[in-house]
């Protein structure tokens, strides 16, 4: 399934989410000076923007100053990452994304053994 552009995060925008999903809310001074470089306010605050008309982020005013919170978890956008990898790496296949990450031994048969693990205790979950 293909997932819109707009659902898609910048790294730029990701590292915004991520200082928002710890400090939340924040106004763009906030958010520049937890970022881990250097970028101007007004880029911040563009940043801000666009994640703003994506969906992302809302605002409120207080005090003369915006504040943003993010509206979509972590966890939200981890999926669509993925999902997105998935279909654009794997045709839609998890099953070749695992298998990828075997192949290339980024999952050590330790970790394996303990996602078979997860899996086998979700299933039985499933059926009690």
């Amino acid at each position: 399934m293909a997932r819109s552009k707009s659902e898609q995060l910048t790294p730029l925008e990701l590292e915004i989410m991520k200082v928002l999903w710890e400090a939340a809310p924040a106004n763009v001074q906030i958010v520049q000076k937890r970022l881990g470089r250097e970028l101007a306010y007004t880029t911040v605050q563009t940043m801000l923007n666009i994640l703003l008309r994506k969906g992302k982020v809302k605002r409120t005013l207080k005090d003369k100053a915006y504040y943003y919170r993010p509206v979509v978890s972590r966890r939200q956008v981890i999926g669509q990452t993925i999902g997105d990898l998935i279909d654009r790496l794997f045709e839609g296949s998890a099953e070749s994304l695992v298998m990828s990450l075997v192949e290339t031994r980024h999952i050590t048969p330790e970790k394996l053994a303990s996602l078979n693990a997860l899996l086998d205790k979700e299933e039985s979950d499933g059926k009690g």
